[in-house]
């Protein structure tokens, strides 16, 4: 008997390298997923990414070590998430896979269990100092809307994204190396100025104290609770400053966009349709996510991708898409 269990990606509207410092951020999951089946013996997948089934073995694991008898389990994954987007294809895989032994092992447990465990596996077992934020979206996402999560208490709430908004991705082509020293380096310097300040977490600083890491933390959470404000007040105007503000700190302060990145921002503002654009994910390439009237999101792609061409000779991917449902069964 087979069982298929999926998972979908995620992309950040606003909270970028918050999720590590106990901050805030909102994600919201994505049409495009992993789908994990269970049958037949060994770990496949239809994309053979190099190192993929050390993702599959931190996740089996951690549950192991929570008390899940996981048999000895075949699985076959496919998906439709781009590798090395910023889209998290990495948590998606994680949480199928969970799912999927889960079910094998006629187990239960709470999604946010599921979600630590699963952050867990890559911080362990990859060797990447991530946050929750990945893993819990995928988990919690819901149709039409985007989560709003406290890192620090995982207390959550949704915020409903206006229907005639649409979300346009567009990968750079850009494929980044979150395991990369540069993505752990972020987190070393921000532990260090949190010790600086005398706080246990930069969620607690105050101010900046003249740290450029820590300017942007403090910045970038509130204006995640700014952005939710706007979003509930479908208040454009103040959406797209506060995404343009979130990508000019992430480019200037904590320096993880590059040149592809900032040229897709840049071919943005002159496409029909934009209410904001920023770079999603860890950064050092992957893809921007664009705010569009969902009437004119076609058209905004297809402009978007002409003048990246333009810019940087690169042939980009768009996806127009909308906030999803959560993990589950198929």
């Amino acid at each position: 008997m087979t069982k298929r269990f999926r998972a979908p990606g995620r992309v950040n509207l606003i909270g970028e390298h918050t999720d590590y410092n106990d901050g805030f951020v909102m994600p919201a999951a994505i049409e495009l997923e992993t789908v994990a089946t269970v049958g037949g013996s060994g770990w496949h997948s239809t994309d053979e990414p190099t190192g993929w089934t050390k993702y599959v073995e931190g996740v089996l694991k951690q549950l192991r070590q929570r008390g899940v008898a996981v048999p000895d389990v075949g699985l076959t994954f496919e998906s439709t998430i781009p590798l090395g987007a910023g889209l998290s294809s990495s948590a998606a895989l994680e949480v199928s896979a969970a799912l999927a032994m889960l079910w094998a092992a006629n187990g239960s447990m709470e999604k946010i269990e599921i979600a630590k465990a699963c952050q867990q596996a890559e911080i362990e077992t990859v060797g990447l100092g991530c946050g929750v934020m990945d893993q819990f979206a995928s988990l919690h996402g819901v149709e039409g809307h985007a989560v709003m999560l406290d890192c620090r208490s995982l207390e959550h709430r949704l915020v409903p994204i206006p229907k005639n908004l649409a979300l346009v991705i567009a990968d750079t082509g850009v494929k980044h190396q979150l395991a990369s020293s540069e993505y752990n380096a972020r987190r070393a310097d921000c532990e260090a100025a949190a010790r600086k300040m005398g706080v246990s977490s930069l969620r607690d600083a105050a101010t900046h104290g003249g740290d450029r890491r820590a300017r942007h933390i403090v910045s970038e959470n509130r204006r995640v609770l700014q952005f939710a404000e706007a979003l509930a007040q479908e208040d454009r105007k103040a959406m797209g400053q506060l995404m343009a503000e979130s990508h000019e700190s992430l480019r200037v302060d904590y320096e993880v966009s590059c040149d592809e990145l900032d040229a897709m921002v840049g071919a943005a503002q002159e496409c029909v349709g934009l209410v904001g654009a920023r770079m999603t994910g860890g950064g050092f390439g992957g893809s921007t996510i664009n705010l569009v009237e969902a009437e004119l999101a076609s058209e905004f792609a297809r402009q978007l991708a002409a003048g990246y061409r333009e810019r940087t000779g690169i042939e980009a991917r768009t996806y127009v898409t909308q906030a999803a449902a959560g993990a589950g069964p198929v």
